[in-house]
């Protein structure tokens, strides 16, 4: 598991952070709103990029990213060769079946972050040349880095929803009946 750094007081800011973080999914799960598999995998630019690639790249993401903090590999490892494949569905994946995985992956994410002792413990950083040499991260790293990443894509999700049909988040949200 993680090493346990104690903590005075975090007050609610677990809930914050999850908080935050589940608003970056809702943007990217309300650019899929009403869309079909096909509108899904579109590319609607000279980015390689599609709502569907986007869904399937940030449940892989965090997933990872909750798995190094268990210290448990990924459940799917991704290096030059496949990294591709992280971006895009495959012929068998549908849109319904990566939500509902992220789902799981967000559950998992809630459990990990509500269950530590604190969010000053931390973990360590895989042995990647990208990374510091034996680095170490904390759990509010982790969040705050989920909540960069996933906002980072729900930005992009937006452009590509609005390029496809011209709707808005804010069309959206209307549509949708949630903000989520």
């Amino acid at each position: 598991m993680v090493t346990h750094v104690p903590a005075e007081d975090e007050g609610d800011e677990r809930g914050a952070l999850l908080a935050f973080l589940d608003e970056q999914r809702g943007g990217i799960r309300r650019a899929l709103f009403g869309l079909t598999e096909e509108q899904a995998r579109t590319r609607p630019s000279a980015s390689e990029l599609s709502l569907g690639g986007l869904l399937k790249h940030v449940a892989e993401t965090e997933q990872g990213w909750v798995a190094r903090a268990r210290r448990e590999p990924p459940a799917v490892r991704r290096d030059p060769s496949n990294w591709h494949e992280s971006f895009r569905l495959t012929d068998d994946e549908t849109v319904a079946a990566r939500l509902a995985y992220w789902e799981r992956v967000a559950a998992g994410t809630e459990e990990l972050i509500r269950s530590a002792p604190s969010l000053n413990d931390t973990f360590p950083l895989p042995p990647d040349p990208w990374f510091p040499p034996e680095g170490r991260v904390s759990l509010r790293w982790l969040c705050l880095h989920l909540i960069r990443e996933t906002a980072r894509h729900a930005g992009h999700a937006d452009i590509i929803r609005e390029s496809l049909d011209g709707k808005t988040a804010f069309e959206l949200v209307a549509e949708a009946g949630t903000p989520a």
